[in-house]
């Protein structure tokens, strides 16, 4: 039987719901809710496997790993949080979890861009701030339909895939940017240069991983190809875009809005304009936290450690 510790179960299970028993049946299992970097290195002494959701991993802390460590499985798409290099240079495996979420976050996508398209989120500000002019008066806000709109969907994984077919479903014309293109299995769906995405989009919706080559890929320069009326939605890895560059474009209404289920720091500072700009939808990073996904998560997570302990493992990135 394998050791196996989950170092921060709270970040997933954080209301107590989830049925933990298809990873518990594996091994010895641990869990902890929460890990700070000394208690990791205490915590993993005598582990083969380590679980972690979001936690940094840097080199720091692999450097220092006792060699019965064999594997690191991120619970989660993403790993841009865990040093691959300096595992490989241990000789830890690294694995992660892709496409537990898509449904829930593209579902996330369709509901940022329907409640963009209606000034949903301005309209409930203004009846809190007791401000009627909607009813009283002609329509103060943007209100259109979504469908014929162009979506540009940056990123063609698991992710923007749904996300494609929900808004074909609308009635969206789609383009895609994607570094690596493949057969979408739609004739309609064409890929396009970047700025050409950028150029022609009602929509961009960010899908694609954080890497160097992706850091803050969205910028200034991009940010000015973009049509006025155009809005920007991120639901990947707050970094793809530069923040300060974005704040400066839907002050100067370079673009109509951006919907932001993560920030480049997270939680950001509480004095972040984003917080009270009137054209932005924030919300926590709340994409993957459907019930169904987290539970979904447990038990791909748990197929991730059966098949390594079975010496044939899956999804491993390095």
């Amino acid at each position: 039987m394998s050791n196996i510790i989950f170092l921060n179960s709270n970040k997933i299970n954080f209301d107590n719901k989830l049925d933990f028993s298809s990873l518990d049946k594996l091994g010895k299992v641990t869990k902890y809710e929460d890990s700070n970097n000394e208690e990791i290195l205490e915590r993993v002494k005598g582990q083969e496997i380590v679980i972690t959701k979001e936690m940094t991993i840097g080199r720091n802390l692999i450097e220092k790993f006792p060699p019965c460590v064999k594997l690191i499985c991120e619970a989660g798409t993403g790993y841009n949080n865990i040093d691959i290099e300096a595992a490989k240079e241990k000789n830890i495996s690294v694995c992660n979890v892709p496409g537990y979420s898509s449904e829930a976050v593209a579902q996330l996508v369709i509901t940022f861009m329907l409640n963009l398209t209606s000034s949903l989120s301005e309209q409930q500000r203004m009846i809190e701030n007791k401000n009627y002019d909607n009813f009283t008066k002609y329509l103060q806000v943007p209100h259109f339909e979504i469908q014929n709109k162009t979506l540009g969907v940056i990123g063609a994984g698991a992710i923007g895939k749904q996300v494609m077919k929900v808004a074909k479903a609308l009635g969206m014309n789609i383009i895609v940017y994607s570094r690596t293109q493949k057969d979408l299995g739609d004739s309609d769906i064409k890929f396009v240069s970047l700025e050409e995405l950028l150029k022609k989009s009602d929509f961009v919706t960010l899908h694609c991983p954080l890497t160097p080559d992706t850091k803050h890929l969205i910028n200034k320069s991009k940010l000015e190809l973009m049509n006025p009326q155009a809005c920007i939605i991120n639901t990947a890895r707050g970094a793809i875009i530069n923040e300060a560059d974005l704040i400066e474009a839907l002050k100067n209404k370079r673009i109509a809005g951006a919907a932001l289920d993560v920030q480049e720091q997270e939680p950001p500072e509480l004095n972040s304009p984003l917080f009270s700009m009137k054209n932005v939808i924030l919300t926590p990073h709340i994409g993957w936290r459907c019930f169904e996904s987290r539970q979904r998560l447990i038990n791909l997570l748990a197929e991730n450690v059966e098949a390594f302990i079975n010496e044939s493992p899956i999804n491993i990135v390095c």
